[in-house]
């Protein structure tokens, strides 16, 4: 196709064909891997709903079972052993306190 013989004009009305043709094939594929899924599911005997449910509860490595996905303390307040931190994230505001009296972060490690 030779666009530059096309007027401004026809070029967006082109454009707009273009934008149009796009939006519905990407539902037509939208729309086929819904019913490929749906399939597979029903060849399983799984309700959709329950497959994509296992799936989010998986998680990273497919771990399962009680304690999956936690992850171990390895610092406690020894003033307060509720207060507990697993050395990931921000630093609880005990933690931070204790760093900045000058204290070692050793000395509260599990």
């Amino acid at each position: 196709m030779d666009l530059s013989n096309m007027s401004l004009g026809d070029l967006r009305n082109l454009q707009e064909q273009i934008k149009q043709e796009m939006k519905q094939r990407e539902h037509q594929e939208v729309q086929k891997a819904r019913e490929q899924i749906m399939a597979i599911a029903q060849s399983v005997g799984v309700p959709l709903k329950d497959l994509m449910a296992a799936g989010g509860r998986s998680g990273k490595g497919g771990k399962s079972g009680a304690g999956a996905g936690s992850v171990a303390v390895r610092f406690r307040n020894p003033d307060n052993e509720s207060q507990q931190w697993t050395g990931r994230g921000r630093q609880p505001k005990w933690v931070k306190e204790w760093v900045e009296g000058g204290k070692s972060l050793d000395k509260l490690r599990v």
